[in-house]
């Protein structure tokens, strides 16, 4: 099966190891590297490793801006600094939602405001705004996004975002996903095949080659089912709660995939512990949002969607439950103000975590040119 990991029954998350990188006990256990990041220039020179990642990520960045375009949508250049992050629980709701699921935004000094700002760690808000604008139904992004959470196997303290927003429903932005993807994967056995086989065996390359075909098939499971198959496998009272918290993280997501066998689309979270942007599914209970992530075979979260928040209503609603700040994302809450308002469903997709699984790296530092840690600011 595709995929880098494997989930033991023990809870560890070991390495399947790829065509130069071996086998790993648990991936845990391993701490990213300094002294090998810094000295970064001298392995991209003398490793022919680095010279297929670049062609890959070349081929990547081509099929992504031709998919879009023939989409019809816009690309658009967005700010990185901003005081409207996606995930305001982080900063702002953790007494009211301590559970959230929410990522913490990196701070600074701007000039002389007396007030922070924050690096953007999404760039949807903004795409949001975008579609504001006369005849343009889709927009998209490919930029840096800034986390501050610590680095480990499959998280960097900075990455690339490939979003989208546009005007449609949930059902077709999933379609516009995964279409994404199998576009990439057909672009790169197309034309990037030598650069695959340094990486990947010819059996990994043929299943590569059938996830793209069959990508839009994919097993779409509702999150109160997965934790029932979690149940099942593993007997862990842990998962007959209906929430995210210790109850879903790496682990379940190799898992969920291993148990399927293939790629998984999994819907429905809890409707508060996840960001506030995400609509909701009405008339279920309990309360789930109307959001989809997807999961790569033996992997991560690699590509995170929803519809988004529908009204006015809905979105003040949400801004006391997550304690906005109402002077900082009125922008926001202008929108759903507008005259015949359309409502939109977007997606954010991790370029190094697509990377990282496509290629069945051990690490995500390992498909990074210039990986950006917690512990080095180096090369």
């Amino acid at each position: 099966m595709l995929g880098p990991y494997t989930a033991k029954k023990d809870r560890r998350i070991s390495y399947k190891g790829n065509k130069i990188f071996d086998k790993i006990d648990d991936v845990s256990k391993i701490k990213y590297p300094v002294k090998e990041l810094e000295n970064r220039v001298k392995q991209l020179k003398e490793d022919s490793m680095w010279k297929h990642i670049a062609n890959i990520n070349h081929r990547i960045n081509m099929s992504t801006n031709e998919y879009f375009d023939e989409l019809g949508a816009l690309f658009t250049t967005l700010p990185l600094t901003t005081r409207m992050i996606s995930s305001p629980g982080a900063v702002y709701g953790k007494e009211a939602i301590n559970y959230t699921t929410d990522t913490s935004p990196i701070t600074l000094k701007w000039f002389n405001l007396k007030r922070t700002a924050f690096l953007s760690e999404s760039s949807q808000i903004y795409l949001e705004l975008a579609l504001m604008q006369e005849n343009v139904n889709h927009v998209y992004s490919i930029y840096n996004s800034f986390r501050k959470e610590k680095a480990d196997a499959t998280h960097l303290s900075e990455f690339h975002h490939i979003e989208y927003e546009g005007k449609v429903n949930q059902n077709e932005n999933e379609k516009v996903a995964l279409g994404l993807v199998e576009r990439i994967i057909i672009d790169l056995l197309g034309k990037n095949h030598k650069d695959l086989e340094f990486f990947l065996s010819n059996k990994k390359m043929i299943e590569l080659e059938s996830l793209a075909f069959n990508i839009k098939d994919i097993p779409k499971i509702n999150y109160m089912d997965v934790l029932d198959l979690l149940y099942k496998e593993t007997n862990d009272d842990r998962y007959r709660k209906f929430t995210m918290q210790d109850n879903f993280g790496s682990w379940e997501e190799i898992k969920l995939t291993e148990i399927v066998g293939d790629m998984v689309a999994i819907k429905e979270f809890p409707i508060l512990e996840i960001p506030f942007y995400h609509a909701m599914v009405d008339g279920k209970e309990p309360m789930v949002a109307d959001n989809t992530d997807i999961i790569w075979p033996c992997y991560r979260e690699t590509i995170g969607s929803g519809h988004r928040v529908r009204s006015k209503e809905e979105l003040k609603e949400k801004a006391e439950t997550f304690q906005l700040p109402k002077s900082d994302y009125e922008p926001y809450m202008q929108t759903r103000k507008m005259p015949n308002y359309e409502e939109t469903s977007g997606f954010g997709l991790g370029w190094e975590r697509m990377l990282q699984g496509l290629l069945e790296m051990p690490f995500i530092w390992s498909v990074s040119q210039f990986p950006r840690v917690d512990g080095t600011l180096k090369p």
